[in-house]
């Protein structure tokens, strides 16, 4: 299966439209994956669990016996014996809750722990064609909001339902050894009560699905809305999108108000027919307590194990509520999980060294999606130290060209070599290595100055940072900052201008020291006077190296050994920079129309030197 096939079937899996037919033991089971590695949690939490449901059907039965064997016939020293034993019931049944509702928690913290791993170890490992794709605030609430949602189920959910089950079971057993009669009678709304209870989960969780829709929809509108909020107010867009928002969020109000709708039908459904039930016990005991059939105490403990019995029924209907939406959300999150959005690795790789740094593209042709093609049958050679320009309009492919060679994407026809070594040999991160990228959208992380050079690599020193700051014009700057290297970066850099910015990257790409370096539009965002301090650093940073320059201004890319006029996708011309304009063509063209401003014969004077 080619990657585009895995990226468009893993667009299809991702959507944020809900199934309707999840199998919940395959997630369950999956979800168990995260709890297996802690048994002795896990048993530990469980028995404590069902030893509360187990001591809680004893205080009826310690009242019936308080009622029929001591009250009843004046005995005051047994109702004290009764009275403590009593009393201890409860002092073992609340150690075991507290027992019961820590471990669980504990267990719930640990597994989702891993869960947060995986999630974000596996984001990392998913090509950028999945990410062109997916919105960030639909990932995001993949890896916070829907995994908080397991949280809550694996902490308070599984094991407490279990201890309901158990409750109810030993609850049951209890009725029937005190009087089987009475048990049959208040069971007599039992179907009613399940026939409820199916109908209630099958709505639920419908509504379920929609409320998480729209929970995504909702973050991902305020994250690109908060990112993008200086081009909102330049606009002077905030009304319209405030009424976007607007619109959003009521869709997301109306999905939670179904679900309440549900729940609002299903309690009281419960409360009555517990209300049927304890009317029937009554009306029942009655006859049979004129009959002398029938003790006070027995009907007092059933009076009690109704609402013991109907209790954790109710219970379950707030598990539901967790277990519906903690469904939906591993649904989610699994589908995340198993996306295959990546570039397969090579099944023999292989591992360069030492890269000289020849570059060979051989009728490549690349599409972003299906057959909307960028790239059509770009064949090039850039031989160990030479200066490659890549030059050509807004949407040319220039940059798909650096995306391919840094193997973020695939082509889908051709092949490019490294050293003679086709890339899809090479591993991504023995590649990239090798690669320095300087961006025109420099993103900068929180953290240190330091931090955002290095990104955490504890073998570059501090000499050496120093040392490309220096070359490279940023140390000056660098070193007039609150505490120089150690100025705390905010988010995406915000506090530093755009020039700060892009020369913090060239030391980040200078201190890895590659062997091949891509520039793209790497001097655009600069002033002048930087511009030209850059140049200089430029000169010594490409020495030795490879160079991919990208640049919309000509002036930049005029002592590549090799210029590369690209238009809609195609390679129209190539040489050097006297040779493209002794052409005449398209590279003439576009210097003619940025040197527009000076007079003909001038610019002719300068070209050709008569």
């Amino acid at each position: 299966m080619s990657n585009q096939d895995k990226t468009k079937r893993g667009l299809q899996i991702d959507s944020d439209v809900p199934s309707g037919n999840i199998l919940d033991t395959l997630l369950l089971r999956r979800l168990y994956r995260y709890v297996k590695p802690y048994p002795l949690l896990l048993v530990s939490a469980t028995a404590l669990t069902i030893g509360a449901a187990m001591l809680s059907p004893l205080r009826p039965y310690l009242t019936k016996l308080a009622v029929d064997a001591h009250i009843a016939v004046g005995d005051y020293a047994g109702l004290f014996a009764v009275s403590l034993l009593f009393l201890g019931v409860l002092a073992a049944e609340a150690l075991a809750q507290f027992g019961s509702t820590y471990l669980t928690q504990l267990l719930g913290q640990k597994a989702v722990l891993q869960l947060r791993l995986d999630i974000f170890s596996h984001l990392q490992k998913l090509s950028l064609s999945f990410f062109d794709r997916n919105p960030i605030g639909r990932l995001m609430t993949r890896a916070t909001n829907d995994v908080e949602t397991l949280n809550e189920m694996l902490s308070s959910g599984l094991v407490s339902l279990l201890g309901d089950v158990f409750q109810l079971t030993f609850i049951i057993v209890m009725m029937f050894i005190l009087d089987w009669q009475l048990t049959l009678v208040s069971f007599s709304v039992l179907p009613l009560m399940f026939w409820a209870t199916m109908v209630f989960k099958k709505y639920v969780r419908l509504a379920y699905q929609d409320v998480r829709t729209e929970v995504a929809r909702l973050n991902a509108f305020l994250q690109e809305h908060i990112t993008g909020m200086a081009t909102v107010q330049l606009f002077g867009r905030e009304q319209k999108e405030f009424e976007k928002h607007a619109d959003i969020n009521a869709a997301h109000r109306n999905a939670n108000i179904r679900s309440v709708w549900y729940y609002s039908i299903f309690y009281p459904t419960i409360e009555l027919l517990s209300a049927i039930a304890l009317g029937l016990i009554l009306w029942h005991a009655s006859y049979r307590l004129l009959e002398h059939s029938l003790t006070l105490g027995v009907v007092i403990s059933f009076v009690q194990y109704i609402a013991l019995f109907f209790r954790p029924l109710q219970d379950l209907s707030d598990k539901f509520n967790i277990m519906q939406t903690a469904v939906t959300s591993a649904e989610r999150i699994f589908k995340l999980l198993d996306q295959n959005v990546v570039i397969k690795e090579p099944e023999t790789p292989v591992v360069p060294k030492d890269l000289r740094g020849e570059i060979r593209f051989e009728h490549v042709s690349f599409a972003y999606v299906d057959n909307n093609w960028v790239l059509h049958d770009i064949s090039f050679e850039a031989k160990a130290g030479e200066k490659i320009a890549l030059v050509g309009a807004t949407g040319s492919g220039k940059s798909t060209i650096i995306n391919l060679l840094s193997k973020f994407y695939e082509p889908q026809k051709g092949r490019i070599l490294i050293d003679g070594i086709d890339i899809r040999r090479i591993p991504e991160r023995a590649l990239r290595q090798h690669i320095g990228v300087v961006l025109q959208d420099v993103f900068l992380f929180s953290g240190t100055v330091r931090d955002n050079i290095t990104l955490g690599n504890p073998k570059i020193t501090d000499a050496e940072i120093a040392r490309a700051a220096s070359l490279v014009g940023a140390a000056s700057f660098i070193e007039k900052l609150p505490n120089g290297y150690n100025y705390a970066v905010q988010e995406r850099g915000s506090a530093l201008s755009t020039g700060q910015r892009q020369l913090i990257s060239f030391v980040r790409a200078m201190v890895y020291n590659p062997k091949i370096l891509v520039l793209d539009e790497a001097t655009s965002s600069v002033d002048t006077e930087t511009e030209q301090l850059i140049e200089v650093a430029l000169e010594k940073l490409m020495q030795g190296r490879t160079s991919i320059i990208i640049a919309h201004r000509l002036s930049t890319v005029q002592k590549a050994d090799k210029i590369i006029v690209l238009h809609k996708g195609v390679i129209r011309e190539m040489g050097t920079h006297q040779e493209l304009l002794q052409k005449r063509g398209l590279y003439y063209k576009l210097y003619e129309l940025q040197y527009a401003e000076r007079p003909t014969r001038a610019t002719q004077r300068i070209v050709f030197g008569d």
